[in-house]
C-alpha cells in the first residue's frame, strides 16, 4: 500500500495528540521501534511522523532493522566537522545511507529565538554530514537528505516581523516577513543550494491540525514524490537486494 495524503493529515494530526494511530500505523511503529524508551530525539509527539515516513520504506522492501527511529538503535551519522550526530530517522542498508532526516518544530511565544536555533540546526547539519560525505566517510551510493518542519501556526508566527536595525543592511527579501514567511525562503534556500535533497514545510496547530502547506514545492506532494524517487533510483541498483 502506498502512503496516501490521509495518511499525512492524521500523521500532523497525531502530532497534536488529536488523533490516535491506526492500526496499520500502530504496527509500522511496532516493526521500527518508535515509540519506546528514548524514541525519536524531537520527542514522542514526532512518533507519527517518523512512523508515516518509515512506511515508504517498509512498501519499498527495506527490512525493519534498517530503518532506524529510535536511540537505541544508533541514530548517529559521521559528520566532519565533528565526530557524529545523531539524527531523527536513519535509513541504511547496504552499506549506503538510503536517508536521513530531520524532524523539527517551531512553536511559541518565543518564535525570535527558537526560529534562529532551527535554522542553524538545519543548516549545521546538513553542511557537516555533506563535508563528511566528500571525505568519503559514507560508502555506497551518495547520501539522501530529507527535512520536515512544523510550524505551529498562531498570531505570533503570522505577524510581519522587521530586522534589527545592524552594522550593515539585511537582504530586502527579509523586510516585513514574518516567521512563517521566513521559513519558507529558508527551506527554498536549503534545497536550492543542495544541502537537502527534499524538504517538508507546513503550518499547523492543536486548534486546528489540518496541515496548511504556503510553499508549492514545499508541500506533501513534492516532498512524497522525491522520496518515491529515491527509491526508484535504488531499486534500479538492485535496492534493497
Amino acid at each position: 500500500m502506498t502512503v496516501t495524503r490521509q495518511d499525512f493529515e492524521d500523521a500532523v494530526a497525531a502530532y497534536w495528540g488529536a488523533k490516535e494511530l491506526q492500526r496499520e500505523q500502530s504496527a509500522i511503529k511496532a516493526a521500527v521501534g518508535a515509540g519506546t524508551a528514548g524514541s525519536v530525539r524531537g520527542g514522542k509527539h514526532f512518533d507519527a511522523i517518523a512512523v508515516l515516513l518509515s512506511k515508504f520504506f517498509l512498501d519499498a522492501g527495506y527490512p525493519p532493522e534498517s530503518i532506524r527511529v529510535n536511540k537505541s538503535q544508533g541514530l548517529e551519522l559521521p559528520g566532519y566537522f565533528r565526530p557524529q550526530k545523531q539524527w531523527d530517522l536513519v535509513v541504511v542498508h547496504r552499506h549506503t545511507l538510503v536517508a536521513a532526516f530531520e524532524l523539527k518544530a517551531l512553536g511559541g511565544p518565543s518564535f525570535g529565538n527558537n526560529y534562529n536555533n532551527r535554522v542553524e540546526e538545519a543548516l549545521g547539519s546538513a553542511v557537516d554530514l555533506r563535508h563528511a560525505a566528500l571525505a568519503e566517510l559514507y560508502p555506497g551510493e551518495e547520501p539522501w537528505l530529507g527535512y520536515f518542519f512544523i510550524m505551529q501556526d498562531e498570531a505570533g508566527s503570522r505577524r510581519p516581523v522587521r530586522p534589527a536595525t545592524g552594522a550593515l543592511p539585511v537582504e530586502p527579501v527579509w523586510e516585513g516577513m514574518s516567521y512563517q514567511e521566513r521559513f519558507g525562503v529558508f527551506c527554498q534556500r536549503l534545497l536550492s543550494e543542495r544541502l537537502y535533497d527534499a524538504a517538508c514545510y507546513i503550518t499547523s496547530s492543536a486548534a486546528d491540525p489540518k496541515p496548511h502547506e504556503p510553499v508549492d514545492r514545499l508541500d506533501w506532494r513534492h516532498f512524497s514524490a522525491a522520496i518515491n524517487a529515491r527509491l526508484t533510483y535504488l531499486k534500479s541498483l538492485g535496492f534493497p537486494g
